[in-house]
């Protein structure tokens, strides 16, 4: 009888070392990434982090980290672009997000990827549009991780098939 199984989880992502090889549309999404991490209100860490939402019709929607003297009641980057997106386009689909960080100033030589509570939004997204939503994070040397689905970073995840 057989009491205890091994279970592997593998993950994969892809690497762009050129910015310019990605599609237009691409480079604009991470563009405004870029645009509303310099815009981000982060008086206490000064680390500023922007987001980009690409939507079904095309529109691209931003969001940065909203910091606030009381920590919790700040907010991430994604999480404000896809909660933005959902309440100002509620019949879209959201297809992608881009994110990355203002490096201005920062010793920082990897990507920074989201953190476990917006791991579990943009999956909440991908599981209400039943599709994979695009994961673009844009890196200190302009390299983009591209990550196929947000189930690669969050791979036991809790989703809304864990309560039905």
């Amino acid at each position: 009888m057989l009491t205890k199984q091994k279970i592997e989880i593998k993950t994969s992502y892809e690497i762009e070392q050129d910015l310019n090889a990605l599609s237009l549309t691409e480079q604009s999404l991470i563009k405004a990434a870029k645009e509303a991490a310099k815009m981000a209100y982060a008086p206490y860490s000064n680390f500023k982090v922007g987001a980009a939402v690409l939507l079904a019709n095309g529109e691209i929607i931003k969001g940065n980290n909203q910091e606030n003297a009381a920590y919790p009641n700040g907010m991430c980057a994604e999480r404000v672009a896809l909660f933005n997106a959902s309440s100002n386009f509620p019949n879209e689909a959201i297809k992608a997000i881009a994110l990355t960080i203002d490096f201005e100033g920062k010793n920082i030589k990897e990507p920074v990827f989201p953190c476990g509570g917006c791991r579990q939004t943009i999956l909440e997204y991908e599981d209400k549009w039943k599709e994979n939503l695009k994961v673009y994070i844009l890196g200190p040397n302009e390299e983009v991780v591209i990550i196929k689905s947000i189930k690669d970073l969050l791979p036991l995840s809790f989703n809304s098939t864990s309560i039905n």
